[in-house]
């Protein structure tokens, strides 16, 4: 496959974007050090602006290259659904209705459990609701374990090793715990209908090894946090949904569940999301802010990764078919690192001939290594959105956010190859 002009620049701007993720957290620092340029060191520095901003260079560079109707062409061919279902689901499941009724219910199953309350709620934000992923979506799964898990794991306080170990965990969970069915997990979703993957097949090759893997990451996990958690008070005697009327919380389930069944019709879930808006105007003392803002940032990264991605084809496709089931499994991990893995599972769909084994090998690569970088997994910008106030300078640094996965990382490997 011979790379066109405008494909060899997007893919030196792809690997920019690599190169800024990893820069992020020293831009971060630049910009305490440099207070003259601290609004733009400090944009720059946000992680989830990365990829939307290099996708706009990438844009700017086909009008150069080519002209201006070209790249708006361009920019109009992508599919934007994925980033558009991200901000929905983010908004409404982050609601105070929807979170406050998880929180009763984790707090309810911690409160039967023998153990620290505080230590057994950690526990089910790292294991049961990853795990809820392959119900409420991975998204969903990613933005309620945070927001459970910011006020308990990631303080200020708490060294930052055995929080990057915490998020390590959790991305990597989330990526894993989703492969229960075959609508829940972006990488799957990308496959299920082409190679007639479904719910009870996903169950069947995946899911039970990775709720193994869920499970085993979130208890060591949990053992490394048990004496910063011992000193955490944890409030569990709220009502369901204290303070909210359960009319109030039933209808935001409702709106919930209804986005996540048409995750694939953008009409159709963002008529839903306006209805949702104006129910939240409407009963606004119910409410905690919207996370507008948050959501926007990853729905504008994911975009960006979308733009970004849809020219890396040349070389990435190549690769993948190159490989022998055994290598196969190997580079989906490492490529995951570096690409989205459902564009990654994606492209390996449009492989005419790939056996069997190869095609577990694709996907159960790319769920594994689904938390070694905030790109790897669509959720990842969501909890990274919602957890980088927890660390030093507000910012989630590359390097400590890999190391903090690979552990988990190699026992997700290690389930789904062996097991």
């Amino acid at each position: 496959m011979t790379p066109q002009p405008i494909e060899i620049v997007a893919a030196c701007l792809f690997g920019l974007a690599l190169l800024h993720t990893f820069a992020a957290k020293q831009l971060e620092r630049l910009s305490h050090r440099f207070p003259r340029h601290a609004g733009l060191l400090h944009l720059l520095g946000e992680v989830e602006v990365v990829f939307g901003f290099w996708a706009l260079i990438l844009i700017v560079a086909i009008a150069v290259l080519s002209d201006g109707g070209t790249a708006l062409a361009y920019a109009e061919s992508r599919n934007y659904t994925e980033p558009l279902f991200v901000f929905v689901v983010m908004v409404i499941a982050g609601s105070r209705p929807v979170l406050e009724a998880v929180r009763w219910g984790i707090a309810t199953v911690a409160r039967i459990v023998p153990l620290p309350t505080s230590l057994c709620t950690a526990w089910l934000g790292l294991a049961a609701v990853p795990l809820m992923g392959s119900l409420i979506t991975e998204p969903a799964a990613m933005t309620l374990a945070a927001l459970m898990l910011a006020p308990l794991v990631f303080r200020r306080e708490l060294p930052e090793p055995p929080k990057y170990l915490a998020i390590g965990a959790l991305f990597v969970n989330v990526s894993i715990g989703g492969t229960l069915t075959s609508y829940a997990a972006p990488p799957v979703l990308m496959v299920a209908q082409t190679w007639q993957w479904d719910s009870s097949f996903m169950l069947a090759h995946f899911g039970w090894k990775a709720a193994l893997a869920v499970v085993l990451n979130a208890t060591l996990a949990t053992l490394v946090l048990r004496k910063h958690l011992n000193r955490v008070a944890v409030d569990n005697t709220a009502a369901p949904t204290a303070g909210v009327p359960w009319p109030v919380a039933l209808v935001h389930g409702a709106m919930l569940t209804g986005v996540i069944t048409l995750a694939h019709h953008p009409v159709a879930f963002l008529g839903i999301f306006l209805l949702f808006l104006g129910f939240a105007q409407a009963y606004e003392r119910h409410q905690s802010p919207l996370l507008i803002k948050e959501a926007l940032l990853v729905a504008f990264f994911l975009a960006g990764l979308v733009v970004l991605g849809g020219m890396q084809r040349w070389w990435l496709q190549p690769l993948v078919s190159a490989l022998e089931p055994l290598a196969l499994f190997f580079g989906a991990v490492g490529l995951t690192a570096v690409t989205d893995n459902a564009a990654l599972t994606y492209l390996g769909s449009q492989i005419s001939g790939i056996s069997d084994q190869a095609k577990y090998m694709l996907v159960a690569g790319a769920v594994a290594g689904g938390g070694l970088t905030v790109i790897a997994n669509a959720p990842n910008p969501a909890g990274l959105a919602l957890l980088k106030r927890g660390f030093a300078d507000e910012s989630v640094g590359a390097g400590g956010l890999f190391l903090g996965a690979l552990g988990p990382t190699i026992i997700a490997c290690a389930f789904l190859l062996l097991l």
